[in-house]
């Protein structure tokens, strides 16, 4: 379900569709639907964003929902296609476990953080989900997690050492 959407000349921002809902309200003449659909922006080079939109039609609903994504997006220190440390995010009942891993490992994760990584442009990572596997919950864990990530400068300081592993693997 990933597509690409030309911005400008030269920005190219990469939607997921995560989970698409439908929901149904029981009226006199029978039932009507309606959709939300929660889509995953990125620009694949540290920028992502998530959002939800809510329509009576799915193709609506996802455009609202990529809408809502650009307006939301943050920005995500990535260091050779990894993150710099190992991060929990936590929001409601999900929590969300983000390792570092060594280049060829691949995204290790479920669909949902596996659509948050892919955005960012994260490729070797490895995610457990811990506690609720309900979407919008992993979804708002794994923000929360990139979040919490500091940069690599501010690791090396506070640890004392050179992180030199990490600059090696420095994609070109």
């Amino acid at each position: 379900m990933a597509q690409i959407e030309r911005i400008g000349e030269e920005e190219q921002l990469i939607d997921k569709v995560v989970y698409v809902n439908r929901v149904s309200k029981v009226v006199k003449g029978g039932k009507r639907f309606h959709f939300s659909a929660m889509v995953v922006v990125g620009d694949g080079n540290g920028k992502v964003g998530h959002g939800i939109g809510k329509a009576k039609e799915v193709v609506v609903s996802i455009r609202k929902g990529i809408e809502v994504a650009k307006r939301a997006m943050t920005d995500v220190p990535v260091v050779g296609g990894t993150i710099p440390h190992v991060v929990i995010g936590e929001f409601g009942a999900g929590r969300v476990l983000l390792k570092p891993a060594s280049p060829g490992t691949g995204i290790i994760a479920g669909g949902a953080i596996r659509a948050v990584m892919e955005a960012a442009g994260i490729h070797n990572v490895v995610t457990k989900c811990l506690g609720s596997n309900n979407y919008h919950n992993v979804i708002r864990a794994t923000f929360d997690a990139l979040q919490r990530i500091e940069p690599l400068e501010y690791v090396e300081a506070k640890r004392g050492i050179e992180l030199s592993y990490l600059k090696n693997y420095e994609r070109e």
